[in-house]
């Protein structure tokens, strides 16, 4: 498949734009600055900025297979940050996404995203962004989405297990190079589509535990 991977200079990005092109996909690596990423092959940098219009951000989306949203802000920016990449970049994309004619788009999220009695202290704007980027995604789009939304995430070895839940959120850790497995894995999976997830470091392989969505 061509996808295209929003924030792929970011720590889940890096990992996953290796993996979709070992996989055999062509990759196109959306960052604001394309001197941030090697070119590899299978791997194509592509200038992108979520402060810019939705126009302007659907001009490289056109012609692909999906579209991959790993952006963040990142735990040293403010609120305001937050708002504009975590929400506002977020909603942009989905925006892109769908005026340049790709059905496919994926999300991470976050654990407790939903709960908002977790919502505490310096995190409240990036909950309230990924909530409302959840939302926005779900109900006021068209988009075949899937929204992922991984536990405290580490820089551990990955494990390749996992446990998904759907319908609660158990507290967990997750490295971010499982993440990227997940990611992937769901892109290849069809039964991922119109599915909200959190996932987890477990006992269950990856590729069987999104199977059995």
């Amino acid at each position: 498949m061509k996808v295209f991977v929003i924030g792929a200079h970011g720590q889940i990005g890096q990992h996953l734009i290796k993996l979709l092109a070992a996989r055999g996909h062509q990759v196109f690596a959306g960052v604001r600055d394309v001197t941030q990423l090697d070119k590899t092959t299978g791997i194509t940098p592509v200038a992108f900025d979520l402060e810019a219009l939705p126009a302007t951000l659907a001009t490289p989306l056109k012609g692909m297979d999906a579209v991959i949203f790993t952006a963040g802000s990142g735990g040293q920016t403010g609120a305001d940050k937050t708002m504009l990449v975590d929400l506002d970049g977020a909603i942009k994309s989905m925006q892109a996404t769908e005026a340049a004619g790709v059905a496919r788009f994926i999300i991470v999220s976050a654990l407790y995203t939903d709960d908002r009695s977790k919502w505490l202290g310096a995190m409240k704007p990036y909950y309230a962004a990924k909530y409302y980027a959840d939302e926005w995604l779900r109900h006021h789009t068209n988009l075949a989405y899937t929204i992922i939304r991984p536990g405290g995430l580490t820089n551990d070895q990955p494990i390749d297990k996992v446990q998904l839940d759907t319908d609660q959120d158990v507290a967990g850790k997750i490295a971010r190079a499982d993440v990227a497995t997940v990611i992937a894995d769901t892109l290849e999976n069809p039964r991922t589509v119109k599915r909200t997830f959190n996932v987890i470091s477990g006992e269950k392989l990856i590729k069987n535990a999104i199977n059995d969505l």
